[in-house]
């Protein structure tokens, strides 16, 4: 019997094995991706095949109408992942061959998500704006990027945002305490020339961060702007190539080039953009007591090169390496003329030019952590940046009895360090605990010498022959500040309800001193400032309905002087203004509450807020009279009583049609400033320093602007775009700037296979209405206005090579809480 068995055992065998081979087939996955909110086809959305063991093996994209095919798809269960930025990532598992090998996933409908994703996406046509709980995040497009080669010339198109065009600062709801970062990292880089450097086709998003929690570092008083970076993480070799050209008086060239490599466990990306061109600006100043006027011509040639190397080792499943390290290159030089005008008198003139070049570097190591535990993480991030500029700028007078014809030579130092342990444990599926520590430390030498002379500060009157001028002192200036914080934050979601509470905890230790070497001895000014404060936070969020959301929150943040507000060295100078800083600063405080409400719409979305602060020890402008000349003032810093600003703002994404979209915003904010400056109550001709009255000044401002940006879809591949921009009347401390208005134009046209290149034109301020235009009565009666290339042109090209995307090492910026790979800038 047992070899009967045997026998038939091995007949059955014999026979399967002799039934030839089933042929293995691949298949093919097609469908629609929809905006569920709009209900619109979204195009460019990542799709990727991977196994059931989360290895990828193919991919693509949705093309315009937001369909998507996936051929060359292995038979058996594979998982469809559906990938965009700002939305929840759909997984689908399917199985080629049991269920078809041509699988129909139909309509798939993405939803928003709080949480930002750190994929890598393909810029998009239109520039999008989205409400998230904590934050605004603009993700730009090539709409935006062609305004400008520059981050300077697109932040004016950012709702709550405005650049000062003159001195280039940035405002947030017209306060200029505001916090720029570059991927979540302070930079060495000084703010107004930071934005000048940055290209603006290496911008993926802009986030206004109005009330940060505890977790962020507390600076900042009307909130963060912080700009991220595009960082290419395709599948094997890829990037994108950008080309710009802008002009009205001279012409402006920017281009970038993205690299990428990503095989296996590692991920290799670099990059490189430049800014060089020349530039032109003018305007004058009236004084009406005197009937002088001050007359400016200035030209500036520059050339900015920045580049970035990075790396991404995933070790395993678990744990991640990532370097990357950028080099900043910048040389500048600017020339210009300011002439003062007396009636029935010669033409004086201030002839000036100045050669800066400077030099950021900066490297960044992360190892993150994922535990067992689905959420808890552990992350780890050293930062290293090093700052040096050498400045040399030339002064020649004509019809001035003084000064005297010199040169200054000033050469900058500056590094800093920021190490970041965070640790994340979600308790439940409802709750999550978040702590950490930071260390920052911060240093900086300016060293300064001048070949000219000053005014002997020593003599009791007005000098009036050459026995009271000595040569201008040198100074050394150094500045010091160390910050070490613990943060903790808790939240919990209900039903429909979610709140977080945090607190951070800052010990303080600032240590600077002015070192002048005079004539026949030298003087030294030290100053310490050692603190600990707390900064409390708490959010509290009500959805009653998916398309209604409202939010309220709290945070107190701080101030801290910045170096050029402590720097007792000459900041600038014209012939009857110098600007110096305060060594004796101190930190402003501000608590701010605010209560926002979104509401999604069937073709769109709007958002509306309320904001009030609260400012102790506010920061501001002090105006004096040069003693020694009360021809001239003399611009600085000081501490003021407490102040309050309040306002409204309301932003709309809507497409009324297939063929138009807009983003719409109205900002309205009322704001108390308080400050320090001197008048004179005789004719500068025969006033003398008892003539002078100090007084403290008081300003209720109530500002509203509006900006709308339109685009029409002429045809699949060709888009129009208007944009207009008006910025309300805003009164200051020393005047009153008078309304702006511009309008821009301007077309996008996609072309080759996918869409791959872009060309586009923009023509900016097309009525040549943009101007600064002001008038004042401190410290003397004034009226002026400056003037700029706004009228000017653009065109501009792109292309992008390279396969199918998917998601990249989560890293976290803990400045700013989102978890993008792209490193920082400088």
């Amino acid at each position: 019997m047992k070899k009967l068995m045997f026998i038939c055992v091995l007949l059955l065998s014999v026979i399967v094995s002799a039934q030839p081979a089933k042929e293995l087939r691949d298949g093919t996955v097609s469908g629609r991706v929809i905006d569920a909110s709009l209900n619109q086809p979204l195009p460019y959305v990542n799709v990727i095949i991977k196994t059931t063991a989360n290895q990828t093996i193919t991919g693509g994209i949705t093309k315009d109408d937001g369909t998507f095919e996936i051929k060359s798809i292995p038979e058996g269960d594979v998982v469809v992942s559906i990938q965009y930025i700002g939305f929840k990532t759909i997984a689908k598992t399917v199985s080629v061959g049991k269920n078809g090998y041509d699988i129909a996933l139909g309509d798939i409908m993405l939803e928003e998500d709080v949480a930002s994703l750190d994929e890598v996406t393909v810029v998009a046509e239109v520039t999008t704006i989205q409400q998230k709980v904590d934050r605004k995040v603009i993700n730009v497009g090539k709409d935006l990027t062609t305004t400008g080669p520059t981050a300077s010339d697109i932040m004016n198109n950012i709702p709550s945002v405005n650049v000062d065009q003159q001195t280039g600062n940035i405002s947030l709801r017209g306060n200029e305490n505001v916090r720029v970062m570059v991927d979540g990292k302070l930079s060495n880089v000084p703010i107004a020339q930071l934005l000048k450097q940055i290209p603006s086709t290496s911008i993926k998003q802009i986030e206004l961060i109005t009330n940060p929690s505890a977790k962020y570092n507390p600076e900042g008083m009307s909130g963060i702007i912080n700009i991220i970076l595009h960082k290419n993480t395709n599948i094997g070799f890829n990037g994108n190539i950008n080309l710009g050209l802008t002009k009205e008086i001279y012409a402006k060239f920017n281009s970038s080039i993205d690299l990428n490599y990503r095989n296996g466990k590692f991920n290799l990306y670099g990059s490189y953009g430049n800014n060089i061109g020349k530039s032109a600006n003018y305007g004058s100043i009236e004084r009406l007591d005197d009937n002088s006027e001050q007359l400016f011509d200035f030209f500036n040639n520059n050339k900015s090169h920045l580049y970035k190397v990075g790396l991404d080792f995933y070790m395993n499943d678990n744990n991640t390496v990532s370097f990357f390290t950028n080099q900043n290159i910048y040389d500048g030089f600017g020339a210009g003329t300011t002439g003062v005008l007396y009636p029935n008198q010669p033409l004086q003139q201030q002839i000036f030019d100045n050669d800066t070049q400077n030099l950021s570097s900066q490297y960044n190591g992360v190892f993150n952590h994922k535990f067992k535990k689905e959420g808890e993480k552990l992350d780890i991030e050293a930062d290293y940046s090093v700052f040096s500029q050498d400045e040399i700028a030339n002064f020649n007078f004509q019809n001035f009895s003084f000064p005297p014809n010199y040169s200054d030579f000033v050469n900058t130092d500056r590094d800093q360090t920021t190490i970041n342990v965070d640790y994340v444990n979600p308790l439940s599926e409802k709750a999550k605990l978040e702590i950490g520590a930071e260390a920052r430390l911060f240093d900086t030498k300016i060293e300064y010498t001048s070949t000219g002379l000053s005014v002997n500060e020593n003599q009791d009157n007005i000098p009036n022959n050459g026995d009271e001028y000595i040569p201008t002192p040198q100074t050394d200036f150094s500045y010091k500040r160390d910050i070490y914080s613990l943060y903790a934050t808790y939240g919990k979601t209900f039903e429909k309800w979610s709140y977080q509470v945090g607190l951070r905890a800052e010990s303080v230790m600032e240590d600077a001193n002015a070192f002048r070497t005079l004539e026949n001895s030298t003087e030294n000014t030290p100053f310490e400032n050692d603190y600990f404060q707390v900064y409390p936070s708490v959010f509290l969020t009500y959805s009653p309905s998916d398309k209604n959301s409202y939010q309220m929150s709290y945070s107190r943040r701080v101030d801290r002087p910045g170096l050029q507000q402590v720097n007792p060295i000459r900041e600038w100078s014209t012939p009857l203004i110098s600007s110096f800083g305060n060594t004796e600063l101190q930190p402003q405080f501000t608590n701010s509450i605010e209560a926002n409400y979104t509401r999604k719409l069937e073709n769109g979305s709007i958002t509306g807020g309320v904001f009030y602060r609260l400012v102790e020890d506010e920061i501001n402008r002090a105006v004096f009279i040069d003693r020694l000349d009360i021809n001239k003032n003399i611009l600085t810093y000081d501490n003021f009583d407490n102040t309050t600003a309040f306002g409204i703002e309301l932003s709309s994404n809507f497409r009324p049609t297939k063929w138009w979209n807009f983003n719409a915003s109205f900002d309205l904010y009322s704001r108390k400033q308080k400050g320090i400056a001197e008048t004179l109550t005789a004719p500068t001709n025969v006033a003398t320093v008892d003539d002078i009255i100090l007084e403290t000044i008081e300003v209720d401002n109530l500002v509203w602007n509006f900006r709308m940006f339109n685009n029409f879809k002429a045809t699949k591949k060709l888009n129009l775009s208007v944009f207009t921009m008006y910025r309300g009347e805003e009164k200051g401390l020393q005047f009153t700037r008078k309304p702006m208005f511009m309008v821009n134009t301007g077309l996008r046209y996609s072309f080759l296979e996918d869409d791959r290149a872009t060309f586009s034109f923009n023509y900016s301020d097309i009525f040549n209405t943009m101007k600064f235009e002001f008038e004042g009565d401190r410290p003397t009666p004034q009226a002026g206005q400056f003037n700029w290339e706004s009228n000017s042109w653009n065109i501009g090209l792109s292309y992008r090579f390279g396969g199918g995307k998917y998601r990249a090492l989560q890293r976290k910026n803990r400045d700013d809480n989102e978890k993008d790979g792209s490193g920082g800038f400088i």
